[in-house]
Order: structure tokens, then C-alpha cells, then sequence
């Protein structure tokens, strides 16, 4: 049997140089100046979300409370009604020239008196200006009637700011037509305002124009120029006015 031959012993690999190990930073390789960069720029970011929210808060609410003053103002301004005006000068003039004269029937003038739907009601005042009416008031449009016209309705539309011009129709003091046709065409052009005729004129009066407890009456004697002032200024001092009730609450008021 052949000799095994003996194996030298291996000696150990001699170390070379030693391989730096690498040490981990903290945060995940980032360094500290670019992680405070980073924080810096989301809290600013943050901040400015933040600005912008409490801005756009500020502005609904700012908005909001615009819209309600606003709509306030608007429902102050469609509510309220004017003060009665003082009759301007140039019908106070024709009024005295054609003998015109203005007064308050009532001391007392409340409105609300309602009666009964289509009930009657004898007035102690003639044309009535103020007093218990029917529920119902005329529908403006029409606005000229040939007819005498119900008058528990009519004293509604006065309480509504309504100016109404009665005139004498017919018989000794009847009121010229030429001078009805001038107040036609009053009536027409401009709005709650009624024109009638009037069967219970007291005698000496062909025109009266009644607004709530107020009543201006004139003779037959008035010219048609002076029909005209008076009307117009009667017209300007009361339609739609305080004077009345309601005086909000009639047509074009």
C-alpha cells in the first residue's frame, strides 16, 4: 500500500486592510438642515392654508351680512310710507281763486273698521273720508267710472292712500263736461286714483276730491285750469301718503 503523502497545515489568510464600515445616519439618510428646510416650508404651507380659510370665512360672513343689511334697506325703503306734503303753492292759489276750499271731517279717523262683505253703511259725512267699510276695496284699474260707485268700497280705497274726485254729474251746478274730461285724463295718467260721479254733493259743491279725512270741495263756478291745479296738487300733497292707514297698500303705491 502506498504511502499517504502528508497535507501541510494551511495557514490563515493574511487580513488585508480593514473595510470601513458605514454608520447610519439618523432620519432616514436626511440631513438635519434639509429636514428643517422641509419642516419650515410645510409649516409655512400649513399657515398659509390656514390664512386662506379664515379668509374665505371672513368673506361669507361679510357677504352675508352685506345681503342682510341690504335686504333689510330694501324692505325698510318698500314698507315705509311718505309723509303727507304740503299742497304746492300754485294749487293753494287756483283753490283760492276759485273759491276751494280743505278740511278734516273727522277728529278721529282709525282705520280697520270693517263690515260685513256687501253690507251697507249710512255715512254722517258726504263725500266719506274715513268711517266703517267693506272689506273689499275697488280694483284699480278702472279708474273713470260714469256711475256712482259704492261707497263703503270706495272709503277702502282711501284707507289704501287712494285720492278719489267725485264730481256733480248732472242737474243746477252740475260740473262742465269739458272739465270732467280734464280730470279723465288725470285719473288715467297716473295711478290710485279713482274719478266718479257723486249724487249727494252738498248744494253750492260740483267737485270734491277726498283722500283719508281729508276733503277739498269747490263750486261750480271752478274754471277748468283751476279744476286742474286744484286736482293735481290735492293729488300730490295725499295719494299714497301717512295720511291714510294704509297708505302702502294701493295701487302703484
Amino acid at each position: 500500500m502506498a504511502n499517504k503523502r502528508k497535507r501541510k497545515p494551511r495557514r490563515p489568510p493574511t487580513a488585508g486592510p480593514a473595510t470601513p464600515v458605514a454608520t447610519p445616519r439618523s432620519g432616514g439618510g436626511a440631513n438635519p438642515e434639509r429636514r428643517e428646510r422641509k419642516e419650515l416650508a410645510r409649516q409655512a404651507r400649513e399657515a398659509a392654508r390656514k390664512r386662506a380659510q379664515r379668509s374665505a370665512r371672513f368673506r361669507r360672513a361679510t357677504t352675508l351680512a352685506v345681503i342682510g343689511v341690504v335686504g333689510v334697506g330694501v324692505v325698510y325703503f318698500v314698507q315705509r310710507v311718505a309723509s303727507p306734503r304740503p299742497i304746492p303753492r300754485f294749487a293753494v292759489d287756483a283753490a283760492d281763486a276759485a273759491g276751494c276750499t280743505i278740511r278734516t271731517p273727522a277728529a278721529s279717523a282709525p282705520g280697520g273698521l270693517h263690515l260685513e262683505p256687501g253690507a251697507s253703511y249710512t255715512y254722517d259725512q258726504h263725500p266719506a273720508t274715513s268711517g266703517y267699510h267693506d272689506p273689499s276695496p275697488f280694483t284699480i284699474p278702472p279708474r273713470v267710472y260714469t256711475q256712482p260707485i259704492q261707497e263703503t268700497k270706495a272709503v277702502h280705497n282711501l284707507e289704501h292712500g287712494a285720492v278719489i274726485m267725485y264730481y256733480r254729474q248732472s242737474g243746477d251746478g252740475a260740473l262742465p263736461q269739458a272739465i270732467v274730461d280734464r280730470l279723465t285724463t288725470i285719473a288715467n295718467a297716473g295711478h290710485n286714483v279713482i274719478l266718479a260721479p257723486y249724487a249727494q254733493l252738498p248744494d253750492g259743491t260740483a267737485l270734491a276730491l277726498a283722500a283719508w279725512n281729508k276733503l277739498q270741495t269747490c263750486p261750480a263756478t271752478v274754471t277748468g285750469p283751476q279744476a286742474t291745479d286744484v286736482a293735481r296738487g290735492f293729488i300730490d300733497a295725499y295719494l299714497c301718503t301717512s295720511n291714510a292707514p294704509e297708505g302702502n297698500l294701493g295701487e302703484g303705491c
